[in-house]
């Protein structure tokens, strides 16, 4: 079946079942592989992708569910030669130590503050919540997603 959906900007018209779970459109059909498979089960938080301003599990929706939706993967944020904000500031914090929970926690946080610009402790940490680092990295997570709005809102 014929799927349609916009990721990152890019109208894409992909071949696929549509109970395929987005995440493997996404990393197999489109080589988006920053979008990690962990759990497969919507647990662990590394599959997260922004869809239409809503972190949601990629591993979790089928791509059928997104025809016709704005999907933004951790690639559609920023690049190498150009980090987004929340990149650079995990970057400038060492935030990650094996970073593969990293692009989703940054998806989460930046569907976060693109309804919220200034959140609460709390209500980072509630964003979170689905996100799972298992190298223990929280405080410094904490530190630069803090870094990264204390920026954005000079």
């Amino acid at each position: 079946m014929a799927i349609s959906l916009t990721v990152n900007g890019v109208r894409h018209a992909v071949e696929a079942e549509a109970e395929t779970p987005l995440l493997y459109v996404l990393r197999n059909d489109l080589k988006l592989k920053g979008t990690r498979f962990g759990c497969g089960s919507g647990l662990c938080g590394a599959c997260t992708v922004i869809i239409d301003g809503k972190a949601v599990q990629s591993c979790d929706i089928p791509v059928s569910a997104v025809a016709g939706k704005s999907v933004t993967t951790i690639e559609g944020l920023g690049s190498i030669d150009q980090p987004h904000p929340l990149q650079q500031a995990f970057i400038n914090e060492q935030a990650g130590q094996c970073g593969f929970c990293l692009a989703g926690i940054i998806m989460s946080t930046q569907a976060l503050v693109a309804a919220n610009p200034r959140p609460s402790e709390e209500e980072i940490r509630e964003a979170l919540a689905r996100n799972l680092c298992r190298c223990g990295t929280h405080q410094r997570i904490l530190r630069a997603i803090r870094s990264a709005i204390t920026e954005a809102s000079k």
